[in-house]
């Protein structure tokens, strides 16, 4: 279980910056994959017609979890940049700190 707070100090990077600020925390996820990408193109017109599939599909998963990312935005000029950490089952942004000593039953 990984826990990250909700706003962390980082170094930024930024040309108003360049030095260590409050960032927010987020958690990166995949956008839309689009239609009009070249891969995508190519791969749909090699498909098209008779012939079935055409490129192999991936079955062999062996990976339960993915790598984490964190993305991280400067509260003051809003650059945002992005922070890899170790793979987990599972990750929480901002929950309920673990004490000192405090024991769950």
């Amino acid at each position: 279980m990984v826990n990250v707070p909700k706003t962390k100090s980082a170094f930024c990077k930024g040309k108003k910056c360049q030095k260590h600020t409050v960032h927010k925390v987020t958690q990166y996820k995949t956008g839309k994959a689009s239609l009009y990408a070249q891969g995508k193109r190519r791969y749909d017109a090699k498909q098209k017609g008779y012939g079935g599939q055409t490129k192999p599909v991936f079955h062999k998963k062996a990976k339960t979890t993915k790598k984490i990312v964190l993305r991280l935005q400067c509260q003051s000029c809003k650059q945002v940049a992005q922070h890899a950490i170790k793979r987990c089952k599972h990750f929480e942004i901002g929950g309920d700190r673990k004490g000192k000593g405090a024991q769950l039953y």
